[in-house]
């Protein structure tokens, strides 16, 4: 078994953070996504349309990571993406969450997520048959992640 890297995966946050606040499975944060961008050797091309990580920060002191998406290719496929994970809610993130100048390295929390790819367009879809694994870090204008293929 070996990682593959296919793709940089950066989404913007914008148009409002929501918080409900503290529930009966921990503290429940909706960070809506207004765009971003997707570069690899076999794919790119910028998120798109509704899209937002639905994040629930828990007494353990990680972030459950539930984020949804849509990328629109350069060459005008659409997919689907929805990612699960676990983001290490310390210092660092803390930090970089208050101060929109902050923003973490990739080695400064654990933030992996299981990225799952859909779509219907041929062209992509070895993106429907692979596992996905990604690392993440805290950029100042939203989320950047390393996204790797699984073989």
């Amino acid at each position: 078994m070996e990682l593959v890297h296919e793709m940089t995966l950066r989404c913007v946050v914008g148009g409002g953070v929501l918080t409900p606040g503290p529930g009966p499975f921990g503290v429940r944060v909706v960070a809506s996504l207004s765009g971003g961008v997707v570069t690899g050797d076999r794919i790119n091309g910028t998120m798109q349309g509704a899209g937002a990580d639905w994040l629930l920060i828990g007494s353990d002191g990680y972030g459950r990571v539930d984020v949804r998406g849509q990328i629109v290719t350069d060459d005008g496929a659409v997919v689907y993406v929805q990612y699960l994970g676990l983001l290490e809610m310390n210092k660092a993130v803390g930090r970089a969450s208050i101060d929109p100048t902050a923003e973490t390295a990739y080695g400064d929390q654990y933030f992996r997520t299981t990225p799952r790819f859909e779509t219907g367009d041929e062209r992509y879809a070895w993106l429907n048959t692979s596992v996905f694994v990604a690392e993440g870090r805290i950029a100042t204008d939203g989320v950047e992640y390393e996204v790797f293929r699984v073989t």
